[in-house]
């Protein structure tokens, strides 16, 4: 008769096996990452960048290419932030990093009205540090640890509060095109990721700033997906493959398909048979 432990040890095999799984049909079906790159790997200390790092490391030592991993941790200057949890954690699995020192805390309080939350400017000022970065260090590709159930919830953020069918996309060309994003863990769900950062015990760090603000639009949308799957089991595998299902013209966007030269073709000859049938109409 098994073990608890055994029995945990096996559970935990199988959901490594799983994510890695889904992280290398990501990779392989974007070409995300290829021979030569170097691939700078956002960490905020949450346990989506945490896995996000595991399993790129762990895909590096099998993959049948080369590639550089190095870890870049943003310091917002946060009142208490740990500073010491991810050097800590990166030196002790001997892992290239940087951390970069930008105070863009301050910023976003001086520049948010009070009551609204901090999360869009956050976002904007992270990004344009990091991006900025990867181009000093010479890096090829940026890995964010965006999942599967953040792309559902941006889908649905961006139609109820943008008018928008949008997501996230596993790859993007920044607007600047200097920078190349990757989303590895796009196919992994967040039971999975969560699942496999309580059992490596990664070491947490929370963020104080737009997390526990309530109210957020996406925390939202996110319990409304929940709802779903609990009541519905498997529908949200059914809203991701729609994702990828995209018909053009059976949308109403101008711009991605041109409705207006629609036309019939006149050469094409529909052949009648030499007599109709009789319909009886009473």
């Amino acid at each position: 008769m098994q073990t608890t432990e055994a029995k945990q040890k096996i559970h935990l095999n199988k959901l490594q096996k799983r994510l890695r799984r889904n992280v290398g049909n990501a990779i392989a079906d974007f070409n995300m990452i290829v021979d030569g790159d170097k691939v700078m790997v956002c960490l905020s200390g949450g346990k989506d960048s945490y896995t996000m790092l595991e399993i790129l490391r762990n895909l590096q030592q099998h993959a049948p290419i080369n590639f550089e991993i190095i870890a870049v941790n943003l310091d917002q200057k946060q009142p208490g932030f740990p500073e010491h949890v991810l050097p800590n954690y990166l030196e002790s699995i001997d892992q290239p990093y940087y951390i970069l020192e930008k105070d863009t805390y301050s910023i976003v309080l001086e520049k948010t009205p009070e009551g609204k939350t901090t999360c869009a400017l956050c976002s904007r000022l992270r990004r344009g540090s990091l991006y900025g970065f990867a181009n000093e260090i010479g890096a090829t590709k940026i890995a964010l640890g965006h999942h599967r159930d953040d792309i559902m919830e941006t889908l649905f953020l961006n139609m109820f509060y943008g008018g928008k069918l949008k997501a996230m996309p596993p790859k993007l060309l920044s607007d600047d095109k200097k920078n190349i994003l990757i989303r590895p863990l796009a196919y992994c769900k967040e039971s999975d990721i969560q699942a496999f950062s309580d059992y490596k015990e990664f070491p947490i760090i929370p963020c104080n700033l737009c997390g526990s603000q309530d109210g957020l639009q996406r925390q939202v949308i996110k319990e409304m997906l929940q709802n779903w799957e609990k009541q519905h089991p498997g529908r949200l595998d059914v809203v991701f493959k729609s994702i990828q299902n995209v018909a053009p013209s059976q949308l109403a966007d101008k711009e991605l398909f041109d409705f207006a030269s629609l036309s019939v073709d006149e050469d094409t000859t529909i052949p009648t048979p030499d007599r109709l049938p009789a319909i009886n109409i009473q």
